[in-house]
């Protein structure tokens, strides 16, 4: 993944919700392009951190071993404008999982100031669901877990029963090229 719209997991309860933050700095460039001259973070990046929050919790269902994909923006409402120096956090909730995808529901708050409501689908993508792309991975298993651990999905992932999750539990194999 190359870009990271979300800092750090705070909650991770598997097949339920989670929770995470996003620190809105003004040095980051999409500050200064959006809107020239007046400062606010693109609620289309907002979605994508919701998405991503949400796109890992429903991974995790899938052991971390599936393609998941965002696949539908269902519903998008916005209240507010989130300025420089505000920090997101995004409550994600699983809604459905099924075999070949997910449905969940989220907001993205500024202290307690409701900013957005958004609901989400994502696919799951066997490995016949690209083809010209079968035998080949679009991700390296080793750099999404670097990424898991540093948004902190291994210290404060739990199960249901409040058992916690292990990173050893996931083992993201490398078994085909990088496309």
């Amino acid at each position: 993944m190359r870009w990271f719209w979300i800092d750090r997991f705070t909650e991770f309860v598997c097949d339920s919700h989670a929770v995470a933050v996003k620190g809105v700095s003004l040095a980051e460039p999409h500050m200064h392009e959006h809107v020239v001259g007046y400062p606010i973070m693109p609620n289309s990046l907002i979605i994508e951190g919701i998405a991503q929050a949400g796109g890992l919790l429903v991974s995790e269902h899938y052991g971390f071993s599936e393609l998941v994909v965002l696949a539908k923006l269902a519903s998008a409402k916005f209240h507010s404008l989130v300025r420089n120096g505000e920090t997101l956090t995004y409550r994600v909730h699983v809604d459905t999982l099924r075999h070949d995808g997910a449905a969940v529901s989220a907001t993205a708050h500024v202290g307690d100031r409701l900013h957005a409501e958004v609901q989400l689908f994502y696919a799951r993508l066997g490995e016949n669901s690209l083809p010209g792309l079968a035998g080949h991975r679009l991700f390296r298993p080793r750099d999404l877990r670097h990424w898991l651990a540093l948004v902190g999905v291994f210290e404060v992932g739990v199960r249901q029963d409040g058992t916690r999750i292990r990173e050893a539990e996931y083992p993201l194999v490398e078994s085909s090229p990088v496309v």
